[in-house]
C-alpha cells in the first residue's frame, strides 16, 4: 500500500506544489510564461551558468521525494543554442545515492562508482557538426523517458528503490515531471491504445496535436535505456522535421516508432557496453532469517531466472529479527531493536610510559578503562614490543651518538630507538602521539630531549638510562624543528615557528628536573633570519650558533635574554647555510682554536669563524673528485667548478666529516687539504654525526638509511633501513622466517625476521606494488600491482619468473593456500583470478568478473583462505554482501549480507576485512565499517553465538582494515586506527582488548608470525611484538584459554644474539684513503661472515636487474646501501645496472608553465617528457627527476622555493592526473596526489604556501583546492566553461582568479574552523574588449588584475571593484603569458613575440573615466622575435633578465638591457629521426622532421651548429668516417622527404652539395669505409650509389623495390671466406621483411649480392596502429653475424651467421622492437619499444635490463662508437644514458 497514492502516475510539479516555493527552490532567472505550442504556462530557466539557475526538488539535500514509480517521464525543450543539464538524485535499494546527469553540455559518457553522466545532444536535421554540444535552434519539445530501474541496473549493477531528488538547471523550458511504474506511449492515444498493445499517454501528460497532424513532427520521444535486451550501436528513423535529438550513453537507448513513415531521435550509444548486452542477472537463493538463538527459514521471491545450483543467502542484523528483510529499509520496529544492541563494558589496556611529571595542564592517558571490565587477560600486557623496522618518519637528520659511543639515538616516527651498534639490541621511548620532528641528547647520556610534530608541539624530557619521562611539557612553538642540549645538561635550546610562521629560539632550564624540578623557560627571541641549523657551544653554555640562508648568528643568554649578532659574511652573505659544529678542544684542554665555528652551505663553502672576533677566519670551497685515473682530488680555487651541495658536517679534534646531497660522506683534514675517506651511499645523504671518540662516523640518507663508517678498520655497516612511505601489506614465510612488505614508496622488501635486516629490495618505477604473499613451499613471491599485473618472483635464482595481466584495475587482495596448490588475486574492478602454482611458471586457471567489490581499497584481508585450503572468502559481489567460495571449483557456497542499519551514522553496514578462523572451529570473521568484527559458522552463514559480536569501545575513528586469529584460537589481533587491539578470542564472556599504540598512522596491517611466538603490525613503520603468554596449539577446540605466566618487564630486552647468532650480518666493503671501489649487492651474506668484508675481496655485482615488464627494477640487497672510495682496485664486473640516465636534450614545448626560476636561489628546474630535469645554469649538470607516467604538462615552485609541484596527463598506468609534491632540496617526491581525469592546465601556490590550486582542462573543467600541510584536498569546483589559467592575489588572503571563456572569476576562500567554504563572482569580459576567450592573467600593483585575451588584447581590472577600466591591443594573436613586476609588464603571445611595457601609470587611470589617455597611459619599452609561441617564463624582480620557453622547445635567456636572446636549451620541435657520431666521439649529430640537422658537442650537450632546410623534413643522417687523404674533412649526408642528399661540412659549417638521386622520400643514408661512397634508400625501394664530391649518382639496385628501405648498414670486412670479392660489406633491409646483404668494391665498380633473407610475417601484426620496422645490423664483435628484428610470427632477435647461412639463435623479447643497437667493446645490444621501454641484453651473459623514461615510443637508440654513452629517443625528446662497464 504504500506506492498506491503514487499508482498510475505522479503529478511532481502539482504534489510539492512547485509554484508555492515551500517543498521546492528555486535559484537565478527561473520564470513562468506562456508557451505557444502547448498553450499553456511552463517554467524557464535560463543563465550562462547552468549551476547557479536551477528548480530543485525537495528544498533541500537532506530531504527526499521519496517517489518510487520506476519511470521518470520529463517534459521539457532545451532554449536555442543554449546548455542545459537535468541532475537525478537516485537511491538504490543498500542506501547508496547515484547522481545521474544528462546534458549536452557533456561531450562524452563518464561513470564512477556514484555518478553517471550522459551526453544529451540536440542536432539539426542535416547533422551539422559544428553545432554539436548545443541545442538546434529550433529545438522542439521532448518527452524525456527515463526507466530508473534499468539505469542503476545496466550500469552499476545495483537495485533502484526510489527518486530522493530532481534539479532542473538553465537553459531549458519545463511543463512537468512525472513518476510511473506504467511504461506510456506518448504518441498513442486513447483510441489508439484500445487497438493497439500499448498503454497511451494520460491526458493530463500528453502534448496537444493539432487535428490533422503528427505528433513526431511537432514533438520527440527519448526513451533511455531500450527495454531490448541488445540494441544496434546506431538506430536512425527519418524525420519530418529538421531537428533531431541525440542521447549518448554506453548503453541500450530506444526511441518511440512513428505510426507513419516519420520519426524519432537519432539515437547513438557509445561507451564500454555499447554492445548492449543485458546484466547478469544473480542466481536464486535459499534465505535464511537469524535471530539470537533459533534461526528459521522464510522463504522469498529470487529472479525468475533458474540456477544450477542454488545456494544460502543469509542477512545479518544487530537486534532480533523474525525474518530478513530483502525488499527494502530496516522498519521501525526493526530500526528500534537494532538500536538496542551493546557490548558489556570491557577493560582496555594502552601500552605506554608513565610520565613522572605532567606540567601544566597536559596529560597522557596511561590506561583506558571501563568500569564494567570482568576479566583481564593473563599476563598483562600480553605483547611486548621487540623491534622496529623504520627510520625517520618526520626527518631523517634526527640521529646522534651515545657519550660511551655504543648506542646511536634515533626516531622512527612517533618511537625513539636507542640501538646498540654491536648486539643490535633495540631500546625504545614510547609516549609520543606524533612524529617525532627533534631530538638532543646531553654530553653525559643522561638527559634525552624530544618533541613531536603538529600544533602546538609537545615536548618530553627523558631519563636517558631508565627510560622513563621525567617531565611532559608543551612548547610555545608550534612547530620545534631543532633542539641542542648543552654539554653538562642544564640548558636546552629549541628552534621552530611560533604560530605567525616566524622563526623562535627558545631556552629552556633543564638542570632541576631530575631532582624533582620543572622545565622553565629562561628566554624567547623571535628572529627574522632563517635557521637551520643550531647548537649550544661546547665551551660556553650561554653561548650558540645558528645558521642558515644567508646568515651565520652568534647567541647568548645573559640576564635572561638572548640576543643574537650577525658575522659579516662578505662576498659569502648569499650562501644557503645548512648545518654547523664547533671546534672540539683536544685532550680536554680549553684552547683557543676551540671557539672556532665551521659552517658548511649548499655550494659547497665552509666557512672557519672566529667566535671571539666574530669574523670569517677562512673560507673554503671542496669540489668533487675528478674522474678515476686523474690526479688525486686537491682543494681548488674558491670559486672554480660545480661545489660539493654540503647537506651536514660534524668536527672531532681531528677530522671533519661532512654529508652531501651527491651520495657522499667525505672525511677531511681539519685543514681541508685532502679527502682522507669518502664512501657513497644511494641517496643523498642528510647528516652525519661523528662519535665521541672520533672513530666512528655515523650517517643518514634522505632515503630511509642509517649506519655508520668505522675509520680504524675503513668498515661501512648499516643498522636500519625503512620505507620512505607508509607499508600498505606484509606477509611472512616460514621456513626461511621472512618477511615481505609493500609501501607507498613503489618498493617490495624483504626481511629476516630473526635478525630485522633487509635481503632484498625490488623497486618499481612506473607502477605500485599493492598486494604480497609468499609460495607457502617454495622461495618464491607473489606480488600485485596497481596496473593489475600479478608477478612472481624466484628469490634464490633472483629473477622474475613470470607475470599475468588478467586484470584491468589495481590488485587489491593476494593470497595463496596453505599447501602451495593455488593462489588467488583480486582487483579494484572485481574481477578475481585462480592460478595453479604447482610448477614455478604459475599459469591462469580461471578468471571470474564482477564477483568482488569493486572500487575496494588494497587490503591484507580482502582474500581469506581456510587453513585446510577449501574454502576462499572475500567481501562481493557488494560492499554490504560477504562471498564464500571453494577454492578449487570456485562454486559459490555461501553469500552472506551484512548491510544493516548502523543506527549511529544511519548508514547501511559494510563488510571491511575477512579472516578465517582455525580449521577446527570453522570460524569466519568479518569485519565492519560501523567498527564491529562479527564471527560467523564458515558453512552456514550463522552467527555462532552472542558473545562473538565484538562491538569496539570507539576508540579509534574507522573500521579494521586487518585481522587475525591465532592458530591455538586464543587471540584476536585487530588493526583499529593508530593502535594494535588483542582480544581474548575463546572466552565467551568477551572481555576487553589490550591496545597497544606505538604507530603514529594508521595500522594497516597485522598477522602472527609462522611461529605465532610474534605479533607483526605495519603502517607507519614495522613493529615486532613478542607475545608474553605461552600458547599450546594442541588445545582442544573450544576450550578455555591457556594458563600463561608473565614474561619479563616492558624495559627489558631480550638477548637479539639468542635468535641472530646462526645468522651472519651483510657483507660490505671497506673504505680507503682515496678512489675505492663501489659497494657490492648480494643476495644473502657468505656462511661464517662477521657482516664486514675488504675491498680486496669483492665479488658480487652491486645490483641486479632482471628482463621483467615495464621497467620493474627487481634488486638483491646487501646490508649497506652504500660505496665507498679509496685506491683500492675496482669493483670487479656483476649484475648491477648497466645504464644510468645521465642527462636529457630538450625542452617539452607543448606545455604550459612548464619551467620555473628563482634567480636568488639559481634553482632552475623544466620539464622534458615524463621528466622533471633541475639544471645548474652555471656548469650545466642536470638532475632527472623521473616518477610521472606521462608527459608533464606544468610546473609551480612555492614562494620559499623549498617545494615544486609537477602535474601530467592521466595515462593507462594512472586512472588520473598524476601531481607530484618535490622537495626541491632532497629531490624527492613527498606526496602523490590526483583528482584531475585527462589533464592539468595550471598549478599556483597561495602567497603563504599553505595551498595549491589545480585546473583541469580539456573536459575536465575542475578547479581544486589542496592543502599542503596534509596534501588533502579542501575543494572542488566543477566549472561551468573551461578555464585557461589561475592566479592567487599576492596581496590579498584567501583570494585567486581565473579566467576562460568570456568572463574573469574571483574566488575567496573563507575558513569557519574545520569547514572550507568558496565565494564565487564572475564578472563578463565588457563588449569594448572584443570577442575572444582570455588566455593569461597576472596581478599587477595592489588593486590591478592583467588578463590576456585570444585576440591579442590586455585587459585591466580594478579587482576591489571588479570592473574592467582598461584595455588596449598587445599584439595581433592570442597572448599565452603575462608577468608583472616593478611596474612593467611583459607579454608573450602565439607568434612569439616577447614585448615589455611601462604600465608604471596605469594605477592613476582606475580613478579616472573614458579612454582618453590609453595611448599615453601604457608604453612599449622593448620586444623580442623568438622562434615559437611564448609557454613559459620567469623573470627577476627588476624584469630586466629572464628565461623564457616556446613551443619551439627551446629555453631563451632574454636580457632587456641588452635587448638580446641567448639560446639555453635547444631541443627539436618534431621527432627525431637519426643521431650520429663523429669519428672521435666528440661531437654528434641530430636530424628532424623540422628540417633541421644539429650538431651538439658531446661533453657539454650544447648546440654547436645547426643547419636548417625550410619546408622539408630530414628522415635520415650520417658522418662521414676519417678520410685517408684529408682526416680532418668531416661531413655529414642528409636524406631528406623531397628526395634530395644534401652533404654538409662540419668544419666550415656550410652545404657543400645537393643532389637528386631519388624521386621519393629517403629513408636511409650510410658513407662506406672509405667516405669516398655514400649509399641511400627511399620510399619506394630504390637504393641509389652516389659520389659525394662529384655529386653523380652511378648505380642503383631495385631489388627492394615497391618496399621502402629502413636501414642500411655497412661494415669493413674481406669478403673472401663468403665467397665473393670486396673490401665492404653491407645490407639493406626493407619494409616487407627482407634482407639484402652486398660485397663491394666501389674503386672497381664491384657489387655483389651475398645473401638475401626473408621473414615471414602475420598478417594482423601491428604496433600502435602501424606496422614495426625491419630492422638489421652486422654483429660488431663477429663480422659473420647478422641481427635481425622486426614483425614477424614471434617478437624475437634473430642471429643470423652468414657462413653458414643458418639462423644460430634467437632472443625472445616481450614486445615488437622499434628500434635497435649494437656496440662493440661491451657486447650489448640496445632495443626500443613503442611500450616506452629500453631494453638491454648483454650477449655475452645471456641477461637483460629493462629501463623506462620516455613518454613516447622509443623509435631510435644508437650506442657512441666507444659504448660509453647511448642515446635514445622518443618523438623529439633524446635522452643520454651512461653505460656501465659489465
Amino acid at each position: 500500500m504504500a506506492r498506491a497514492w503514487q499508482h498510475p502516475f505522479l503529478n511532481v510539479f502539482r504534489y510539492f506544489r512547485v509554484d508555492e516555493w515551500k517543498r521546492s527552490a528555486k535559484e537565478g532567472d527561473v520564470a513562468v510564461v506562456t508557451d505557444k505550442t502547448l498553450k499553456g504556462a511552463v517554467y524557464r530557466i535560463r543563465g550562462s551558468v547552468s549551476a547557479a539557475n536551477y528548480i530543485q526538488l525537495p528544498k533541500t539535500s537532506t530531504q527526499s521525494l521519496g517517489l518510487t514509480g520506476r519511470y521518470l517521464y520529463v517534459l521539457f525543450r532545451p532554449l536555442p543554442s543554449k546548455h542545459f543539464v537535468i541532475h537525478l538524485d537516485v537511491s538504490t535499494e543498500d542506501g547508496q545515492v547515484i547522481r545521474v546527469s544528462f546534458s549536452n553540455l557533456f561531450k562524452e559518457f563518464k561513470s564512477t562508482a556514484t555518478w553517471l553522466q550522459f551526453p544529451f545532444i540536440l542536432e539539426a536535421g542535416t547533422l551539422q557538426r559544428g553545432l554539436v554540444g548545443l541545442a538546434a535552434a529550433g529545438p522542439r519539445w521532448t518527452c524525456l523517458q527515463l526507466d530508473l530501474q534499468d539505469i542503476l541496473l545496466v550500469y552499476l549493477n545495483r537495485r533502484y528503490h526510489h527518486l530522493k531528488g530532481i534539479r532542473l538547471c538553465a537553459s531549458l523550458l519545463v511543463r512537468n515531471l512525472y513518476t510511473s511504474d506504467l511504461c506510456f506511449q506518448p504518441a498513442v492515444t486513447g483510441t489508439q491504445g484500445t487497438k493497439l498493445p500499448l498503454t497511451p499517454m494520460p491526458r493530463e501528460m500528453a502534448f496537444p496535436v493539432p487535428k490533422g497532424e503528427s505528433w513526431h513532427d511537432r514533438y520527440i520521444h527519448v526513451r533511455f535505456p531500450s527495454d531490448r535486451l541488445k540494441v544496434p550501436s546506431e538506430l536512425t528513423q527519418e524525420s519530418r522535421s529538421p531537428p533531431e535529438a541525440v542521447l549518448l550513453g554506453p548503453g541500450p537507448v530506444a526511441s518511440s516508432k512513428a505510426v507513419r513513415n516519420s520519426v524519432s531521435p537519432v539515437v547513438q550509444m557509445l561507451g564500454p557496453t555499447a554492445s548492449g548486452q543485458a546484466p547478469w542477472a544473480p542466481r536464486p537463493f535459499r534465505e535464511v532469517s537469524l535471530t539470537r538463538e533459533h534461526p528459521e527459514a522464510s522463504s522469498g521471491d529470487g529472479p525468475s531466472v533458474k540456477a544450477p545450483k542454488p545456494f544460502p543467502k543469509v542477512s545479518l542484523s544487530r537486534g532480533r529479527s523474525e525474518a530478513s528483510n530483502t525488499e527494502g529499509p530496516l522498519e521501525p520496529w526493526a530500526q528500534a531493536e537494532a538500536s538496542d544492541v551493546h557490548t558489556a563494558a570491557a577493560g582496555t589496556h594502552v601500552l605506554t610510559h608513565e610520565s613522572a611529571e605532567m606540567e601544566e595542564s597536559a596529560q597522557v592517558p596511561v590506561a583506558l578503562e571501563d568500569a564494567g571490565s570482568c576479566k583481564r587477560f593473563l599476563p598483562d600486557p600480553v605483547l611486548r614490543l621487540k623491534g622496529v623496522i623504520g627510520f625517520g618518519g618526520h626527518s631523517t637528520r634526527q640521529a646522534v651518538w651515545t657519550a660511551d659511543g655504543a648506542a646511536v639515538v634515533y626516531p622512527c616516527h612517533s618511537v625513539i630507538i636507542v640501538l646498540l651498534v654491536d648486539t643490535r639490541e633495540q631500546r625504545f621511548f614510547l609516549g609520543h602521539t606524533d612524529k617525532v620532528s627533534a631530538l638532543a641528547l646531553d654530553g653525559g647520556s643522561s638527559l634525552l630531549a624530544s618533541a613531536q610534530a603538529g600544533a602546538p608541539s609537545m615536548m618530553r624530557l627523558w631519563d636517558f638510562q631508565t627510560g622513563g619521562c621525567l617531565s611532559l611539557f608543551r612548547s610555545p612553538m608550534h612547530a620545534v624543528c631543532s633542539l641542542s642540549f648543552a654539554d653538562r645538561g642544564a640548558l636546552l635550546c629549541g628552534v621552530g615557528k611560533d604560530r605567525h610562521g616566524r622563526t623562535m629560539v627558545v631556552a629552556w632550564g633543564t638542570g632541576q628536573v631530575g631532582l624533582g624540578g620543572k622545565v622553565v623557560v629562561l628566554a624567547k627571541a623571535l628572529t627574522d633570519c632563517d635557521i637551520q641549523a643550531f647548537r649550544v657551544a661546547c665551551f660556553d653554555e650561554t653561548r650558540m650558533a645558528s645558521c642558515g640562508q644567508g646568515s651565520v648568528l652568534l647567541w647568548r643568554l645573559r640576564g635572561g635574554v638572548l640576543r643574537s649578532c650577525p658575522v659579516d659574511l662578505g662576498e659569502n652573505h648569499v650562501l644557503y647555510f645548512t648545518d654547523l659544529a664547533f671546534k672540539q678542544a683536544q685532550d680536554g684542554c680549553q684552547e683557543t682554536s676551540a671557539t672556532m665555528l665551521f659552517v658548511c652551505s649548499r655550494s659547497g663553502h665552509v666557512l672557519e669563524i672566529d667566535c671571539q672576533r666574530v669574523v670569517v677566519k677562512c673560507a673554503r670551497r671542496l669540489l668533487p673528485a675528478r674522474t678515476p685515473g686523474g690526479p688525486r682530488p686537491q682543494k681548488q680555487t674558491f670559486s672554480s667548478g660545480p661545489g660539493i651541495a654540503i647537506s651536514s658536517l660534524s668536527v672531532s679534534p681531528a677530522v671533519c666529516a661532512v654529508g652531501s646531497e651527491d651520495g657522499y660522506l667525505r672525511l677531511w683534514p681539519l685543514d681541508f687539504s685532502s679527502v682522507l675517506l669518502e664512501a657513497e651511499h644511494e641517496g643523498p645523504v642528510s647528516s652525519v654525526c661523528v662519535s665521541p671518540d672520533g672513530l666512528r662516523v655515523l650517517s643518514t640518507t634522505s632515503s630511509g638509511y642509517l649506519g655508520f663508517l668505522d675509520t680504524p678498520s675503513r668498515v661501512y655497516r648499516v643498522l636500519a633501513r625503512s620505507h620512505t612511505a607508509p607499508v600498505l601489506a606484509l606477509a611472512t614465510e616460514q621456513r626461511r622466517g621472512q618477511l615481505a612488505t609493500v609501501s607507498q614508496d613503489r618498493t617490495i622488501r624483504i626481511w629476516d625476521l630473526a635478525t630485522l635486516q633487509q635481503l632484498y629490495d625490488f623497486t618499481s618505477s612506473e607502477e605500485a606494488p599493492c598486494a604480497v604473499a609468499f609460495h607457502p613451499t617454495r622461495p618464491t613471491l607473489f606480488c600485485g600491482f596497481s596496473s593489475g599485473a600479478v608477478r612472481s618472483f624466484s628469490l634464490e635464482a633472483a629473477e622474475a619468473l613470470v607475470e599475468h595481466k588478467c586484470h584491468r584495475g589495481a590488485v587489491t587482495g593476494l593470497i595463496a593456500t596453505p599447501d602451495g596448490r593455488l593462489l588467488f588475486s583480486a582487483c579494484c574492478q572485481g574481477s578475481l583470478a585462480q592460478y595453479s602454482c604447482a610448477d614455478p611458471q604459475c599459469r591462469i586457471l580461471r578468471v571470474a568478473a564482477d564477483v568482488v567489490c569493486p572500487d575496494a581499497p588494497a587490503r591484507p584481508s580482502a582474500l581469506a583462505v581456510s587453513g585446510d585450503g577449501c574454502l576462499l572468502a572475500f567481501v562481493g559481489p557488494s560492499r554490504h554482501t560477504v562471498t564464500v567460495m571453494g577454492s578449487a571449483s570456485l562454486d559459490e557456497l555461501l553469500r552472506v549480507g551484512v548491510g544493516t542499519l548502523d543506527p549511529a551514522s544511519g548508514r547501511l553496514d559494510s563488510a571491511v576485512a575477512v579472516c578465517f578462523g582455525p580449521v577446527a572451529l570453522g570460524h569466519l570473521l568479518v569485519s565492519t565499517s560501523s567498527n564491529r568484527v562479527v564471527v560467523l559458522d564458515a558453512a552456514s552463514g550463522h552467527i555462532v553465538r552472542e558473545s562473538t559480536v565484538f562491538q569496539l569501545p570507539g576508540v579509534h575513528p574507522g573500521p579494521c582494515p586487518s585481522l587475525a586469529v591465532s592458530e591455538d584460537a586464543c587471540f584476536l589481533l585487530m588493526a583499529a586506527g593508530r593502535a594494535v587491539k588483542v582480544w581474548d578470542y575463546v572466552t565467551k564472556a568477551s572481555p576487553g582488548p589490550q591496545v597497544y599504540i606505538g604507530h603514529s598512522e594508521p595500522v594497516q596491517a597485522v598477522t602472527f608470525s609462522p611461529d605465532q611466538h610474534q605479533v607483526l603490525s605495519a603502517g607507519d613503520a614495522i613493529f615486532l611484538w613478542d607475545i608474553l603468554a605461552t600458547t599450546e596449539s594442541e588445545q582442544s577446540f573450544p576450550g578455555g584459554p591457556p594458563a600463561c605466566e608473565a614474561g619479563p618487564g616492558t624495559g627489558q630486552l631480550e638477548d637479539a644474539e639468542s635468535r641472530a647468532g646462526g645468522l651472519p650480518q651483510e657483507p660490505v666493503p671497506k673504505p680507503s684513503p682515496a678512489s675505492p671501489p663501489r659497494l657490492d649487492i648480494c643476495a644473502r651474506p657468505p656462511k661464517g661472515g662477521d657482516g664486514t668484508r675488504d675491498t680486496s675481496n669483492l665479488g658480487t655485482p652491486r645490483t641486479t636487474c632482471l628482463a621483467s615488464h615495464k621497467a620493474f627494477m627487481l634488486a638483491k640487497v646487501s646490508c649497506s646501501p652504500h660505496s665507498a672510495k679509496g685506491t683500492s682496485p675496482p669493483t670487479p664486473s656483476g649484475k648491477r645496472r648497466r645504464l644510468h640516465l645521465k642527462a636529457v636534450v630538450g625542452y617539452s614545448g607543448n606545455g604550459r608553465s612548464n619551467m620555473v626560476w628563482r634567480p636568488d636561489t639559481g634553482f632552475f628546474a623544466y620539464t622534458c617528457g615524463r621528466l622533471v630535469v633541475v639544471e645548474d645554469l652555471h656548469s650545466g649538470a642536470q638532475q632527472l627527476w623521473p616518477g610521472h607516467p606521462a608527459e608533464i604538462s606544468t610546473l609551480a615552485l612555492s614562494h620559499s622555493a623549498q617545494v615544486l609541484a609537477s602535474a601530467s596527463g592521466g595515462s593507462s598506468v594512472a586512472a588520473h592526473c598524476q601531481i607530484r609534491i618535490w622537495d626541491v632540496s632532497g629531490g624527492l617526491c613527498q606526496h602523490l596526489i590526483s583528482h584531475h581525469s585527462t589533464s592539468v592546465l595550471a598549478l599556483a601556490f597561495s602567497p603563504d604556501d599553505r595551498l595549491l590550486v589545480t585546473l583541469g582542462g580539456h573536459g575536465d573543467h575542475t578547479l581544486t583546492l589542496w592543502s599542503m600541510a596534509t596534501c588533502d584536498l579542501v575543494s572542488s569546483t566543477c566549472l561551468p566553461e573551461p578555464a585557461y589559467s589561475v592566479a592567487f592575489n599576492p596581496w590579498g588572503a584567501g583570494e585567486f582568479t581565473c579566467v576562460g571563456q568570456g568572463a574573469v572569476t574571483f574566488w575567496l576562500l573563507q575558513q569557519h574552523g574545520a569547514d572550507t567554504s568558496l565565494q564565487v563572482h564572475r564578472e563578463p569580459v565588457p563588449e569594448a574588449v572584443g570577442a575572444g576567450e582570455l588566455t593569461s592573467l597576472c596581478y599587477g600593483a595592489p588593486p590591478l588584475l592583467y588578463c590576456g585575451t585570444s585576440s591579442g588584447q590586455v585587459c585591466v581590472w580594478d579587482t576591489s571593484a571588479s570592473r574592467c577600466f582598461l584595455a588596449w591591443e598587445a599584439d595581433n594573436s592570442g597572448i599565452g603569458l603575462l608577468l608583472f613586476s616593478s611596474f612593467r609588464l611583459v607579454s608573450g603571445c602565439n607568434t612569439g613575440r616577447l614585448r615589455l611595457w611601462a604600465v608604471g601609470a596605469v594605477s592613476d587611470l582606475r580613478r579616472r573615466k573614458g579612454s582618453g589617455a590609453r595611448s599615453s597611459s601604457v608604453l612599449m619599452e622593448r620586444e623580442l622575435v623568438l622562434d615559437g609561441a611564448v609557454v613559459s617564463a620567469s623573470f627577476d624582480d627588476s624584469v630586466d633578465m629572464g628565461i623564457v620557453g616556446t613551443t619551439a622547445g627551446t629555453l631563451w635567456f632574454v636580457s632587456w638591457a641588452e635587448g638580446t636572446s641567448t639560446r639555453l636549451i635547444s631541443g627539436h620541435r618534431s621527432k627525431v629521426n637519426e643521431v650520429v657520431f663523429s669519428p672521435g666521439e666528440s661531437h654528434c649529430a641530430t636530424c628532424s622532421e623540422d628540417g633541421s640537422v644539429r650538431v651538439w658537442s658531446l661533453a657539454s650537450m650544447e648546440l654547436v651548429i645547426q643547419f636548417q632546410v625550410l619546408n622539408q623534413s630530414c628522415l635520415c643522417l650520417a658522418w662521414s668516417p676519417p678520410c685517408c687523404g684529408r682526416p680532418k674533412q668531416q661531413r655529414l649526408a642528409a636524406g631528406y622527404g623531397d628526395g634530395s642528399l644534401r652533404i654538409f661540412s662540419v668544419s666550415r659549417t656550410a652545404m657543400e652539395l645537393k643532389m637528386h638521386p631519388h624521386t621519393a622520400a629517403l629513408t636511409a643514408v650510410a658513407f662506406s669505409t672509405d667516405g669516398q661512397t655514400v649509399l641511400s634508400g627511399d620510399k619506394d625501394g630504390l637504393v641509389a650509389v652516389s659520389h659525394p664530391c662529384t655529386g653523380m649518382t652511378f648505380r642503383v639496385l631495385s631489388d627492394h623495390q615497391s618496399a621502402p628501405i629502413s636501414t642500411i648498414d655497412v661494415t669493413r670486412k674481406e669478403c673472401g671466406d663468403l665467397g665473393v670479392e670486396g673490401t665492404d660489406l653491407w645490407l639493406a633491409a626493407s619494409g616487407d621483411q627482407r634482407v639484402s646483404v652486398w660485397a663491394s668494391n666501389w674503386l672497381r665498380n664491384r657489387c655483389e649480392l651475398v645473401d638475401w633473407l626473408s621473414f615471414p610475417t602475420p598478417a594482423a601484426t601491428e604496433t600502435q596502429g602501424q606496422l614495426p620496422p625491419s630492422l638489421a645490423a652486422f654483429c660488431p664483435w663477429d663480422g659473420a653475424l647478422l641481427m635481425y628484428v622486426g614483425p614477424g610470427v614471434y617478437k624475437e632477435v634473430i642471429i643470423y651467421n652468414l657462413c653458414q647461412k643458418q639462423v644460430v639463435e634467437k632472443i625472445p623479447l616481450p614486445f615488437f622492437a622499434m628500434s635497435l643497437s649494437l656496440s662493440l667493446g661491451t657486447r650489448l645490444l640496445a632495443i626500443g619499444f613503442a611500450e616506452c621501454m629500453l631494453r638491454l641484453v648483454d650477449c655475452a651473459t645471456g641477461t637483460t635490463q629493462d629501463f623506462a623514461g620516455h613518454d613516447n615510443a622509443v623509435h631510435l637508440c644508437r650506442f657512441t662508437p666507444s659504448a660509453r654513452l647511448l642515446f635514445t629517443a622518443a618523438c623529439n625528446e633524446i635522452l643520454v644514458w651512461e653505460v656501465a662497464s659489465g
